[in-house]
């Protein structure tokens, strides 16, 4: 959609830009043209992509190797006909099936989001007249006309501008409005440089324009994004990652031993079929059938728990994966600071005067102490010219603040200090108005004096503009004395301060007056200079806390911001950025030749150690989340803007402001925070951290219990001993004694040291070394247990084979309970601690218990189980020896190797 030749307008003279258009700007298109170019060119439209569908969501259920075992051992219990285990096995995936659909129903809806874009009428001249059109409806050529409060439809090369300002900020990150002019700029210009151009999705927020259309749809700078985010990947969650390789090695082992099982029983003579279900048993014992679930409901109630705490979690693994975030790219604008200006300082003459706080609770202070602009003529003269010489509007009721951020601030600060709007011009009619101007840089009204004390009330000329244009005109300088000359020397010293303030990234405005006794006196002439007002984008308030919190957890905080460099550094120094005192910022001119598969080792270590990204277009940002991925890092990314969205998708866990964010960012992100604060996102990454921490150790207590399940069929097999557990008791324990222990594990409040540890790292497994060692202790612990149990009810006790058979369940079952009090953190306390601690343990434990003697209880349920009532004395021995697993891994965890639980 890319008329012929547009590529750079802005680089182009407009008699160039109109000659290649072939229009007419003062008639414009006329019908046919518009047809012809149409049918060339198409609408003026984004690309959507499809909706994820319900039937899609419900296939992702399916995609982890346990499931399908599960499914597999499902299909072998029917085909044997042991329905009820296979019934049981079907109820389980049905719930981690439903649990995981209807969690992650909601979709990404990026694209629909920048498609409403599009809904608008725009004014364009076509034959000799004005009329409105719908936006999709534009065609390369077409002369738009703009005004303030209009949406910017199709990307312009401006013929005429005035006093047109544009606000850029979902596109470039900038807080403060951009000057439009008609003249060309460098074709080397980056987004925000590109003056001579008005991009589709920005808004006017002030004056009068005209452009010629250049691009439209896909081809315009938004479509550009919007092909950014189609294209940006998704990467797999390390919990993803994790609980997909432990189920391929749970696969393999399953078929190992089921192999061995089988052969070995073949050797000793058994049947075939007999063998077979011997191995679906293996399989069933295996398989920890709880893990999908408790897995799944873990995170559910993470996600839950997180948006309890204004953090909105649109797919589950997100929960876990914000624990495991080792960097963190923050944008500035409307994430580190609050995306509207705000007044700082006054230079005055006498000294600077820093303005605190917000709101009602504004004070002016030096270091000499407090002033009060009730009673200081100076402090209230810079007040009452930044007031009066405005054209914004702060808005009544629910009427919203209309006009330049800038203005809007100076009105904001002056009525807070008792000089409103209203009522200075009620003091000062305001009588003429010399709107801003490039060519002069500044604004000038013109009010009736009541200050006067002679009968023929003057005039009061209030005038703003660049400190260096104000400061050329003026000729007194305001001082605690009156007005004095400006000479040479304190001209220079004002100079001075005014460059000392915009290093620190500050905007600038001078303040003048003159008083005149005609309304039609030169307005910038024989000027007074007040002082220089110095406005910035305030940092919110929880950020530097926020940071601080992340630094100390191991997590680096890194700015990618499309706004100029010196801003972005005095707010990353405010906000804590940095190292050791230290901050490395980096410019979007840098990253010209950096490319992510080729970038040099030189240029890789200089990125990857900048803390702050000036002026980096959306293509940027996108580069530089997937280098950090490259390099070994889990990375979020937070941001509010259009030209967000792409690293929003393309990161591990992307994060958008759910108040000031557009619902391009929001629909791109992974997490969208309710409140705004970057201290959600701490207490959000605790939460997942908690969540894997807590996820490890019923992983460790489930396979534990399987392992010892395994072990148990397994040696008894090889040795020829009867069966001691049956597939469909194995089940009932695994969904048992497994599940609600394990899920109240997952609902542990976590150590309250946790976000003072570095985050693991990114290639670390769910189970590393040590725990796999820890499984096999325990593990091995049971099995030799439940065996010793089974050997003396049968030849101590002499009961009978199904009797004890009924004994060894017992004993495992009652073991499994008190082995969740083995996976406690190994320098805890042996009867204080988190385990102990968690009341969901001992719920689950009772649970259990009640569970299993109903099996006694309920003579139809006993049978289904084939599990006779042992007496009392086998009750007894069932109950002593499961104690046994219990102590050996109190001893284990104590004299041990660490396991790092």
């Amino acid at each position: 959609m890319n008329a012929l030749g547009q590529s750079e307008a802005f680089a182009k003279p407009v008699k160039v830009v109109v000659k290649e258009q072939n229009v007419d700007p003062g008639c414009g298109l006329d019908g046919p043209d518009v047809l012809r170019r149409r049918a060339q060119y198409g609408q003026n439209q984004l690309r959507v992509n499809e909706k994820k569908s319900a039937f899609i969501i419900l296939a992702h259920q399916f995609k982890g190797v346990i499931v399908w075992l599960l499914v597999f051992a499902a299909a072998v219990s029917f085909y044997y006909r042991d329905i009820a285990e296979g019934i049981a096995i079907v109820v389980v995936l049905a719930i981690n099936t439903a649990i995981g659909f209807f969690t992650e129903l909601r979709a990404a809806r990026s694209m629909e989001a920048l498609a409403r874009i599009s809904e608008f009428t725009t004014r364009v001249r076509r034959s000799g007249k004005v009329i409105s059109v719908d936006a999709h409806e534009l065609v390369p050529g077409d002369i738009v006309l703009l005004e303030a409060g209009d949406m910017v439809t199709a990307d312009l090369r401006l013929i005429q501008a005035s006093n047109l300002y544009s606000d850029e900020s979902i596109l470039t990150g900038e807080s403060v409005p951009v000057v439009k002019q008609v003249e060309p700029v460098s074709p080397n210009s980056i987004i925000g440089d590109r003056s001579s151009m008005a991009f589709k999705g920005t808004a006017v927020t002030q004056g009068t324009g005209e452009g010629i259309v250049t691009t439209i749809g896909m081809a315009t700078e938004l479509g550009r994004i919007n092909h950014l985010v189609q294209t940006a990947e998704s990467a797999a969650s390390p919990l993803e990652t994790g609980l997909d390789h432990l189920g391929h090695r749970l696969v393999r082992l399953t078929l190992v031993l089921a192999v061995l099982v089988i052969g070995a029983g073949i050797v000793r003579g058994h049947e075939i079929a007999a063998m077979i279900q011997t191995g679906v048993a293996l399989a069933v014992a295996a398989v920890p059938e709880g893990l999908p679930v408790v897995a799944t409901l873990c995170l559910a109630r993470g996600m839950w728990r997180m948006a309890e705490h204004n953090a909105v979690i649109s797919n589950l693994s997100s929960v876990e994966t914000l624990g495991a975030t080792t960097v963190i790219l923050t944008d500035k604008t409307g994430t580190l600071t609050e995306n509207r200006m705000a007044v700082v300082r006054y230079l005055t003459s006498g000294a600077d005067v820093n303005v605190d706080g917000h709101d009602e609770r504004v004070q002016f202070e030096t270091g000499a102490g407090k002033r009060d602009p009730q009673t200081d003529p100076h402090l209230s003269t810079v007040l009452r010219i930044g007031a009066l010489c405005n054209s914004a509007s702060l808005g009544q009721g629910t009427q919203k603040q209309l006009g330049d951020p800038m203005e809007v601030a100076l009105l904001r600060v002056a009525r807070h200090a008792g000089r409103s709007h209203v009522t200075l011009v009620e003091t000062y009619k305001e009588v003429r108005e010399y709107a801003f101007e490039q060519k002069t840089k500044m604004m000038a009204t013109v009010h009736q004096d009541s200050d006067r004390d002679d009968e023929n009330n003057g005039f009061f000329y209030a005038i703003k503009g660049a400190p260096e244009a104000v400061l050329g005109v003026c000729k007194n300088v305001l001082g605690n004395d009156g007005e004095q000359a400006l000479d040479g020397t304190t001209r220079a010293q004002w100079q001075e301060r005014s460059r000392a303030a915009a290093s620190e990234g500050l905007r600038l405005l001078a303040l003048a007056f003159k008083r005149a006794d005609r309304e039609d006196a030169a307005p910038y002439e024989n000027l007074t200079l007040a002082g220089i007002v110095c406005l910035r984008d305030p940092l919110r308030a929880d950020v530097g806390e926020a940071i601080a919190a992340a630094q100390a957890a191991g997590v680096r905080v890194v700015m990618l911001t499309g706004d100029h460099a010196d801003t972005a550094a005095a707010i990353a120094r405010e906000a804590g950025l940095g190292r050791e005192g230290k901050l490395t910022v980096m410019e979007g001119s840098d990253l010209d030749e950096f490319e992510t598969e080729e970038t040099d080792a030189s240029l890789r270590h200089r990125i990857l150690s900048a803390d702050v990204f000036a002026r980096v277009a959306p293509e940027t940002k996108l580069k530089l989340t997937a280098l950090y991925q490259q390099n070994g890092h889990i990375v979020a990314m937070t941001g509010d803007g259009v030209n967000d969205a792409p690293a929003l998708k393309q990161a591990d866990i992307g994060i958008a402001m759910g108040q000031r964010g557009t619902e391009v960012a929001r629909e791109a992100a992974d997490m969208v925070l309710k409140d705004d604060s970057v201290g959600t996102i701490i207490a959000a990454m605790r939460q997942g951290r908690v969540i894997f921490d807590n996820i490890r150790k019923f992983v460790v207590y489930l396979m534990s219990c399987n392992v010892s399940e395994v072990l148990i069929v397994g040696l008894a097999v090889g040795a020829g001993l009867p069966m001691p557990l049956l597939p469909l008791q194995i089940l009932f324990l695994n969904l048992v004694t497994d599940v609600f222990p394990a899920f109240a594990l997952g609902f542990g409040s976590g150590d309250e040291h946790i976000m003072r540890q570095p985050p693991r790292k990114p290639t670390e497994q769910i189970l590393d070394r040590g725990r796999w060692l820890l499984i096999g202790v325990l593990g091995g612990a049971i099995t030799m247990t439940v065996l010793t149990a089974f050997w003396l009810a049968l030849h101590w006790l002499m009961l009978p084979i199904e009797m004890a058979v009924t004994v060894a369940f017992l004993t495992l079952a009652l073991a499994q309970l008190w082995n969740v009090f083995n996976v406690r953190v190994p320098g805890g306390g042996l009867l204080v601690n988190e385990v102990t601690r968690n009341v969901w343990v001992w719920g689950a434990i009772g649970l259990c218990i009640g569970m299993i003697a109903m099996v006694f209880w309920l003579p139809a349920l006993s049978d289904i189980l084939k599990l006779p009532n042992p007496g009392l004395l086998g009750f007894l021995l069932a109950f002593g020896s499961s104690i046994g697993p219990l102590a050996i891994g109190q001893m284990f965890l104590r004299f041990g190797p660490k396991c790092w639980l």
